[in-house]
């Protein structure tokens, strides 16, 4: 932003209070240093102002007195962002935590959410009528960070991302108006919105494809660490036949405190998260092959979906000190299992850890350029968290995580799922959106030609 900070100000005070109903928070209000935190505290940004928006227009009023001024603009959803992209220094914040509608079809499966809604809020709702929309695997998450990246999670395999489960969305453009965009409105908006993050505008009302999905069999597998080769190999190859109703991620980690039983605390493990979504009179056979390997911990159980996905939301508050780095995997090679076991005995806090999420079943049916989320050939995608509560460890969490990454990047298929990204550049971005890159950035000029949503895993504007 060009202009000074107290120039700002002013303009909030005396021009937009007059055109907007909502609060408007700035750096003299008291409750300013609480409202510009966002989840991971390593992110410190200091904004001009954040508008809390609560409905379509403000949002659409915020975005036209932004453009005007020349102000550079965050949209916050969630706040999970590892990079911590709902955030700017200087510039507007449009908040969108008060856009908390929830409409369900029970009839059609079909579920209206705004964009500043919690998936915990949504699974809840879905749940009392006995469906779920395919989200990630943290129920605190935001819905709309997560649905623009792509989504990845518990359901995946039975279901697809959540992108695969979008119909509509009501969007505000950067020029101000509100859209409709859907497989036959704004057709190329919608394609793009499907992975290609919050480029292409402020999206106010997601429309999701929810499925008959109340309850789940699932829960954690322990092996110790030193098994991490062989269980991966086996994962491997139990996954890639296994039916789309059985899926689970592979994790190294230490084991908390709490809810674990006491011999397991502070031991370093390769763990199996499992979500199992068929007839559950088929547990016994089809956790057989689990079984057989042993695990040391096997804590497994039918549940309600929700459950499932809310299982670790207690372990990471927010607040915490968190880096990321992400790589898509077409295998788990000998070599590949053999650094996660070197990384895995070398955690350096805690709550550090490592997840290789599956990308087959339904997710791998859907074409590689049929959505902007290019790596549906990759069998897994991977990443490494440091986290840890105290800003002192910022540095050894960030090491780790970089020095893991740079270990196994040589392996990978080469980009990452955005929403694990941090701030690490255009070619990385580019490498992230592999064919799909040139489309998403004409539609860019089509409806963003001056990149003015540009706080986010950008993508800049090409005729």
């Amino acid at each position: 932003m060009k202009i000074e900070t107290q120039s700002f100000l002013k303009k909030l005070v005396d021009d937009l209070h007059n055109l907007i109903n909502c609060t408007i928070i700035t750096p003299t209000d008291q409750d300013y240093n609480i409202s510009r935190k966002v989840y991971n505290a390593m992110i410190n940004k200091h904004p001009g102002g954040i508008v809390m928006c609560s409905n379509v227009t403000e949002v659409q009023t915020a975005v036209n007195f932004a453009r005007k001024n020349n102000l550079l603009v965050a949209i916050r959803g969630g706040g999970h962002n590892g990079g911590g992209l709902g955030l700017c220094d200087d510039g507007m914040v449009i908040d969108l935590s008060g856009l908390k509608s929830i409409t369900v079809n029970a009839e059609n499966k079909t579920v209206k959410v705004g964009g500043g809604c919690i998936w915990n809020e949504v699974d809840n709702a879905t749940h009392e009528y006995g469906l779920a929309i395919p989200s990630g695997m943290v129920s605190s998450t935001g819905v709309g960070g997560l649905t623009l990246g792509g989504g990845v999670g518990y359901l995946s395999r039975k279901y697809g991302l959540t992108i695969d489960n979008l119909l509509e969305a009501e969007m505000v453009l950067a020029d101000g108006s509100i859209v409709i965009t859907n497989k036959d409105e704004h057709s190329d908006l919608f394609w793009a919105i499907r992975g290609g993050g919050g480029n292409f505008g402020v999206v106010t009302e997601f429309t999701f494809q929810a499925h008959h999905q109340k309850m789940v069999y699932g829960g954690p597998t322990l092996w110790p660490i030193e098994q991490t080769e062989e269980i991966m190999a086996w994962f491997d190859s139990f996954i890639r036949t296994a039916p789309d109703d059985i899926n689970g991620f592979i994790a190294t980690m230490i084991i908390p405190e709490s809810p674990f039983p006491e011999h397991l605390h502070n031991k370093k493990f390769c763990a199996i998260v499992w979500c199992y979504t068929g007839d559950m009179d088929n547990i016994k056979e089809t956790f057989a092959p689990v079984l057989d390997k042993n695990p040391l911990f096997a804590h497994m159980g039918e549940m309600p979906y929700p459950a499932l996905q809310a299982m670790f939301d207690g372990l990471f508050p927010t607040g915490m000190q968190w880096y990321w780095k992400a790589d898509f995997f077409k295998s788990l090679t000998p070599e590949i299992s053999a650094q996660h076991l070197k990384f895995g005995s070398k955690i350096p806090t805690p709550l550090s850890q490592m997840h290789l999420y599956p990308i087959s079943g339904a997710a791998s049916r859907v074409g590689a350029t049929d959505t902007p989320w290019a790596y549906r050939d990759a069998e897994y995608c991977g990443v490494y968290v440091g986290v840890d509560p105290d800003p002192k460890n910022a540095d050894k969490i960030t090491n780790w995580c970089k020095d893991y990454y740079n270990a196994l990047h040589p392996y990978s298929a080469g980009g990452a799922y955005s929403n694990f990204m941090m701030d690490e550049g255009q070619e990385r971005i580019k490498a992230s959106y592999k064919q799909n890159y040139e489309r998403l950035t004409k539609i860019k000029y089509q409806y963003d030609p001056n990149n003015f949503f540009r706080v986010n895993q950008n993508i800049a504007p090409k005729a």
